[in-house]
């Protein structure tokens, strides 16, 4: 029986990972023009830094992260999201003592164990961007713009924005006893999960699939927030219509990561069944100085990058091909193959993609394979032309051909050849 691949992953394959390819290098174009700086973490980490930094009574902490002891009987797990182990690298590099907001962004591998279903694996990926040291509601706005911007770039449509404020901890205290006291009477009724929830974190029960009935005509939090809060998320809203981009409130948008203060946000778009978010974040104001560091305040997101691919299947929106093939070279004859070799390294030499045969295929053959690589030009070189010291090089679209010295295809990109 061979092996097969662990349920939940998946190999991304020739002519599927350019597309991947494709979403990473515009991610890291529109990082560069909104002036994030790339960060690659482990991909394990100590298993305390997810449970002080996300939070212990987050689903992803209780049930669905990757945890075993290694050699040396240390709790390990591979990171369910990047947020935490940025933060991680940020304080141990001591990130925080720059005069300018560190503006970062990542993308990768996150693992969490869950049951896969549409867009959703075991191990997925994110692209993500976290900046420190500003409590400006500007950079709030500008985080979630750039989400935005990502997905409009890359073809998505009708990706709605949702924004909400989960406060301070202080707000939460007094929002926290509104909403016990309102699950009170439904208490024995909730699941599992809320019971546990309804005394450690009640703001839970509002993300909960199961139980959204019973939490119809909860208190909003934002009938609860403070003078400093409104002023931030008023700021935020105000920003974001400056942009031009557009979004709605969600009062009771929580996210399920424990670390969030004041803005919260969530992509939606259609077509990826019941689960139609795409990414999403949020402030953190706290977690800096509670994962070790002096206290900076910070802010940030995480796009599902298999989520968008299948947005963007579903949408019909079609990814840009790669560029195809500059030239396939064939020879003819053992002496003209030992040149071909020499003068595909030449030519790749020059930034030109090239490819020749590895088979000792003929002629036929050989131009069957030129034409499935999608090949520009096809050069063709018999022992009586390498006599000669000259080479037919020909266009494969119009059929043009024309006969060059070796030289000069070896010196010369080949369109100009065609001049």
């Amino acid at each position: 029986m061979s092996i097969q691949k662990p349920k939940g992953t998946q190999d991304l394959l020739p002519g599927e990972v350019e597309k991947w390819q494709y979403l990473e290098s515009k991610a890291r174009e529109l990082c560069r023009r909104f002036n994030y700086k790339e960060i690659r973490t482990p991909i394990f980490e100590h298993t305390e830094l997810f449970s002080r930094g996300v939070g212990e009574t987050t689903d992803i902490v209780e049930k669905e992260m990757y945890t075993f002891l290694d050699k040396g009987d240390r709790s390990i797990s591979l990171r369910p999201e990047g947020t935490a182990g940025v933060v991680r690298a940020y304080v141990e590099n001591k990130l925080y003592g720059e005069p300018d907001v560190s503006k970062l962004y990542y993308v990768g591998p996150m693992f969490r164990y869950e049951q896969p279903q549409a867009g959703r694996y075991r191990q997925f990926h994110q692209f993500g961007i976290e900046a420190f040291g500003s409590v400006d509601p500007s950079i709030d706005a500008e985080v979630i713009a750039l989400g935005y911007t990502f997905y409009k770039e890359i073809g998505l449509k009708e990706v709605n924005v949702e924004i909400n404020s989960v406060g301070t901890p202080s707000v939460r205290t007094v929002y926290r006893q509104k909403l016990q006291e309102f699950f009170e009477p439904v208490k024995d009724k909730l699941c599992k999960d809320c019971q546990s929830r309804y005394d450690r974190n009640p703001m839970r029960i509002l993300d909960c699939k199961v139980d959204q009935k019973y939490g119809e005509g909860a208190p909003d939090i934002l009938q609860y927030l403070d003078e400093e809060c409104t002023i931030h998320f008023q700021l935020v809203q105000e920003h974001l219509e400056g942009m031009g981009i557009p979004f709605r409130i969600n009062p009771r948008l929580v996210r399920g990561l424990d670390y969030y203060t004041h803005t919260a946000f969530e992509y939606k778009a259609a077509g990826i069944g019941a689960i139609d978010t795409i990414g999403g974040g949020g402030r953190y104001n706290g977690l800096v100085e509670q994962i070790g560091g002096n206290d900076q305040p910070g802010v940030g997101l995480g796009l599902g990058l298999e989520r968008i691919l299948l947005v963007l299947r579903d949408q019909g929106v079609e990814v840009p091909k790669p560029e195809p093939l500059d030239m396939y070279v064939i020879a003819l004859g053992s002496a003209a193959e030992k040149e071909v070799t020499k003068l595909v390294y030449q030519l790749r030499q020059q930034g030109i993609a090239v490819e020749k045969d590895y088979l000792g295929r003929k002629i036929k053959a050989q131009m069957k394979s030129a034409d499935r690589l999608n090949a520009t030009y096809v050069a063709i070189l018999g022992d009586d032309e390498l006599a000669r010291g000259e080479i037919t090089l020909k266009k494969l679209e119009s059929g043009d051909q024309l006969t060059v010295s070796l030289a000069d295809l070896a010196a010369n990109a080949p369109k100009t050849l065609f001049a």
